[in-house]
């Protein structure tokens, strides 16, 4: 049976990281000296959410490592082709791994080829984390204040709302489409190049709403700039709690959250996997990475590497349904 991106919950891990400290540490400083550097490939620009959350944690995973020294490299392009491609080219030695997040499994869908399987192409490591993401309105504009109150508005004026998105095809155009198709109603998607153009707008009354990682929308929020409809995972937010889920307001099937996780090039031996594995858990159990963690709102996962192999088939699989209904394709 499959597990659900929530089916993880937060949970700590605190046998495996207390295991992965112990074995972090076996090889000992002179092993990390002679050993070659571990790339680790993003296919996000600098700066994104998923580069912040890995350069948070580069420290604490070369002690994880006994000392290894860890190279993050940024290759965006063509929604995380770019970089996946050089990931699954690279060789199987336990020096080369990605963090790659929810695009990995949108792209198949939307995308009529890929250069590379997204699923038998690589070797699953774990599910590091995610990011909860809020559907947002602009004050001005929209009156509602829940998901309720936001159907009713959109069902009683169709076609007259647009929702924006950070580009097309991305995972916040699907989760935009995900609340639309849910809430049975219409509006019209407005792609932007990022979330910043995409904040800005829904601001300035250009579009009326759109899904956005908390951690983008905190300060507007508070501003009172961007109002909160609901959060559109499973559970609240430490830093919204007044805010309920679109799923307790009778939406149960609106969840949806950002993602990240680490994998390695197919045909990773499975010492090299477990050695791997037990890093990134010590790494993201470091109370300083943590903490960083708990004020951007992100939780940690840090699952199985068959939990994760799992978990990217049936990621892969939900979405190309709404890839369907939305009806997108890129070149």
């Amino acid at each position: 049976m499959s597990l659900n991106f929530h089916a993880f919950g937060r949970r700590t891990l605190l046998a495996f990281a207390a295991t992965a400290a112990l074995a972090g540490f076996a090889g000992g400083s002179a092993q990390a000296q002679s050993q070659a550097p571990l790339r680790v490939i993003l296919p996000v620009g600098a700066g994104s959410g998923v580069d912040v959350i890995v350069r948070s944690a580069q420290n604490a995973l070369s002690r994880a490592l006994g000392g290894q020294a860890v190279v993050i490299e940024n290759l965006p392009g063509a929604g995380g082709i770019t970089g996946t491609q050089a990931l699954v080219k690279a060789a199987p030695d336990g020096n080369t791994i990605a963090v790659l997040s929810n695009n990995h499994a949108v792209n198949p869908s939307v995308f009529k080829k890929l250069p590379y399987d997204s699923l038998s192409d690589i070797t699953p490591i774990t599910i590091v984390g995610g990011s909860p993401f809020v559907l947002v309105v602009n004050p001005h504009k929209v009156a509602a204040k829940n998901a309720r109150e936001l159907q009713a508005a959109m069902k009683a004026r169709p076609g007259e709302f647009n929702y924006a998105s950070s580009g097309n095809g991305t995972i916040i155009h699907l989760a935009g489409e995900l609340f639309v198709s849910e809430a049975g109603v219409s509006a019209r998607h407005i792609p932007y190049k990022g979330m910043g153009p995409m904040i800005t707008d829904i601001m300035a009354g250009q579009v009326e709403m759109g899904a956005a990682a908390v951690a983008a929308v905190q300060g507007q929020i508070k501003a009172g700039t961007l109002r909160p409809i609901g959060v559109m995972g499973k559970e609240r937010v430490n830093s919204l709690p007044e805010v309920s889920t679109i799923a307790e307001q009778g939406l149960p099937n609106v969840d949806i959250a950002g993602w990240f996780a680490a994998v390695a090039p197919k045909g990773l031996p499975a010492a090299q996997v477990k050695r791997l594995h037990d890093a990134f858990v010590t790494a993201f159990n470091d109370p300083e990475v943590k903490a960083g963690f708990a004020k951007r709102d992100d939780f940690t996962i840090l699952g199985t590497p068959e939990e994760a192999a799992r978990f990217l088939k049936s990621e892969q699989e939900r979405y190309a349904a709404l890839v369907k209904k939305a009806n997108v394709t890129l070149e």
